[in-house]
Parts: structure tokens; sequence; C-alpha cells
């Protein structure tokens, strides 16, 4: 019988975790089938039963960038850096729609996938990479959307709008690390709502201060202009070399400096390596707690 035993060949050994990082990076990639299918289900249970479906999310980036350009370009009347007013408000919120929304989502990790969590083994970072994932295919609706309204402002006679095509090609890198903020971020939120549900009600309200704090409203260079002394701590927000970066490569800013780049990598590296660290120590206890 020992040697019987002996010889099973098993599919899969799941065993206790006691260390700080145990992420199995190998096993998320095994279960990549199983993260399409999450991303599958978020985009399905967001539209279903809606009679629009899908294009409401053309429709909620038409409304903001509207609500955006009557409340702050036509009542607040405030700079655009020279730029076609709608054109500079959907950049804004294409990029901060993504971040919030993800970290909205990645906040929730813990508590909202409970029940799921309980029943089934699965790698437990999969729920927040298919946020991530569920988020980006919704900024990639909405940026053809922005691409057709860019070639519309672009060919028209006397524009400011001169897309950078260096800076573009690194377009995909800059989507990737919004991704690894929002997402470093909300894990950080998630692992601590497991005791504290009071952050839960906080994430939104701070989502929206922050987005002030972010120059999605405004351009960066009214508060450099304004403010030369607080430039160091306004770009301690890592989402403003972000929105910037993206204003400039595809509208053509000239306020955006690449020096500040590095800062934000830097935080958004610092932030992802912490959300990882914690999240990989509380999924072992968080159903105790939750």
């Amino acid at each position: 019988m020992a040697s019987r035993k002996n010889d099973r060949q098993w599919d899969a050994i799941i065993r206790p975790r006691n260390g700080w990082f145990d992420i199995n990076f190998r096993e998320l990639f095994h279960y990549r089938d199983l993260i399409f299918l999450l991303v599958k289900r978020d985009i399905t249970l967001l539209y279903k039963q809606t009679i629009l479906g899908p294009a409401w999310i053309l429709i909620q980036a038409l409304l903001h960038t509207l609500i955006f350009t009557v409340v702050f370009g036509g009542i607040a009347s405030l700079p655009t850096d020279g730029m076609p007013q709608f054109l500079f408000y959907m950049a804004g919120n294409l990029v901060w729609a993504f971040f919030a929304n993800t970290l909205r989502q990645c906040s929730n990790t813990f508590v909202s996938n409970s029940n799921l969590f309980g029943k089934v083994y699965f790698p437990r970072l999969a729920m927040p990479i298919s946020s991530v994932l569920s988020k980006l295919f919704n900024f990639l609706v909405q940026f053809l959307l922005f691409v057709a309204f860019l070639v519309y402002y672009a060919v028209q006679p006397n524009t400011a709008v001169h897309p950078n095509w260096q800076l573009i090609a690194f377009t995909p890198l800059l989507l990737l690390q919004v991704g690894m903020l929002s997402m470093g971020l909300g894990i950080i939120i998630s692992s601590m709502t497991t005791r504290y549900r009071d952050l839960t009600l906080l994430v939104n309200l701070c989502v929206s201060l922050w987005m002030y704090a972010t120059p999605v409203a405004y351009p960066a260079s009214m508060v450099m202009d304004k403010y030369p002394h607080l430039i160091g701590l306004y770009m301690l927000n890592p989402m403003t070399p972000i929105v910037e970066y993206f204003r400039s490569a595809f509208l053509g800013t000239e306020a955006f400096s690449l020096a500040y780049m590095p800062l934000s990598v830097g935080m958004t590296l610092v932030f992802f390596a912490v959300g990882i660290l914690l999240f990989s120590r509380i999924e072992k206890t968080f159903m105790d707690t939750v």
C-alpha cells in the first residue's frame, strides 16, 4: 500500500504559507484563464440588464468631459495650456478614471469576494489583477473615442494640437504604471479593511479629493506658476506627472517635464511592493476577521 501512495502524481499540492512574500507567479500564470474569465464577468455584470449596455462606457466619458468643459472651462474659466477645452478635459479624465475606478474596485478585494474565497482555492491575487484588466478594457474603449476627437482637432487649421510621437511610444508603459499604482494602493486599502471597515467608506471621498490635487480639471502649469515653492510637494502626487505626460504626448502641451517622472515611477514601485507584501500576509488570515 505504501508504494502505491508514493506512486501517486498530484496535479496540485496546496500547502500553508507563512512568509511575508509567498506569491507564486508561476501559479498565477497557470490560472490565467481564470483571470480572463473574471475580467469577462466584471464587464458583463456591470452592464447586465442595461438598455444601452457597453455603450455606457462611451457615454460616461462624454458626460464627464462635457461637465468639466462647462464647469471648469466655461464657468470657472480655468486655463488649458492653449489646448481645446473638450480635448484637454477628456485626456485628463481618461487617465484619472482608469486609476480611480481600479483603485475603488481593488480596495474591496477581500470584503466583496469573501464568500468566493471561502469556498474554492485559487491565487487570491487573481482578483485585483482581473480588476486592473477590466478597467483597462474600459479605458481602451474610451481611448478610441478620444483618438477620434483628437484626429478631428488635429486636422483643423491653426490647431494647437501637436501629438508627440516619441512620448506616445511609451504610453503602454504609462498605462502599466497606472495599473500598478492603483492596484498597489487598492490592495493596501483592501488589506486594512479586513479589520477597519471605516476605510471602505472613506475611499470614495479620498479619491474625489485626490482628483482635485491632480491636474485633471486644470493644468499643472497653473500651480507651478502661482506656487513655485510648492512644486516639490505637488509632484509627490504620483498621478500628477502621469496625467501631464499623457496630455503632453497626445496634445503636445509644453509645460510637462520628464524630470518628474522618475519620482512618480519610484513611488509607484514602492506602493506596489508594499501592497504585494501586505496582500501576501493578510490573505492567509483575512477569513478570520472579514
